[in-house]
């Protein structure tokens, strides 16, 4: 059954992403920082969905900052409802924010909703073809499924080296991500070929 396969690999991963948090914490967001997002050849202001970490996620911030300094507009997911896909609101650093269902900071209902180019992803495991675990609430895989369909959006996954597996138990409707940026670099998943 695959949502049991999902269920006993979320529990390994995320004790895999809580021991790799613990052992490097600030260090990987601050190397996710210098990595930056250069490798994607992104257009001048270029739109660019981070997400505000939660639990022992890498924190984005010094990347979002970097990211604003080079002039890519910035946006961070809001959470509508169950079963809806995300919707992406300008953020910049230092904005007042909101806080959403499970914690998570979300920009206010006054900002303009934007339409990524690159979608910042979190996730709690990865394999080489790009396929993610999340926290099984599908609103990535929602999400980039539409996004795709309006525009040839570029979903970029953010871990730890040590969150790769071998293989992620995935259905039809999951969505692949075309890179992973890790603390030792970005990774190009093999599923994709857009991006």
């Amino acid at each position: 059954m695959m949502a049991d396969e999902k269920t006993a690999e979320r529990a390994r991963a995320r004790a895999r992403r809580e021991a790799a948090h613990a052992h490097q914490g600030a260090r990987a967001s601050a190397q996710i920082a210098e990595n930056g997002l250069g490798f994607l050849a992104l257009k001048p202001g270029a739109i660019v969905s981070g997400f505000s970490a939660i639990r022992d996620e890498i924190d984005l911030e010094p990347l979002l900052r970097r990211l604003a300094d080079e002039g890519y507009r910035l946006c961070l997911p809001v959470i509508e409802g169950k079963g809806r896909p995300l919707v992406f609101r300008a953020w910049a650093p230092g904005d007042v924010m909101g806080e959403a269902a499970w914690g998570i900071a979300e920009p206010l209902p006054s900002q303009p909703i934007l339409e990524p180019d690159v979608v910042l992803v979190p996730l709690l495991a990865f394999d080489a073809k790009g396929y993610r675990l999340g926290y099984g609430g599908g609103f990535y895989d929602r999400t980039l499924l539409r996004l795709r369909a309006l525009k040839p959006a570029i979903a970029v996954g953010i871990a730890y080296d040590e969150q790769r597996i071998d293989a992620v138990p995935h259905l039809d409707y999951d969505q692949q991500l075309d890179w992973v940026l890790t603390p030792s670099g970005p990774l190009r998943c093999s599923g994709q070929s857009s991006g």
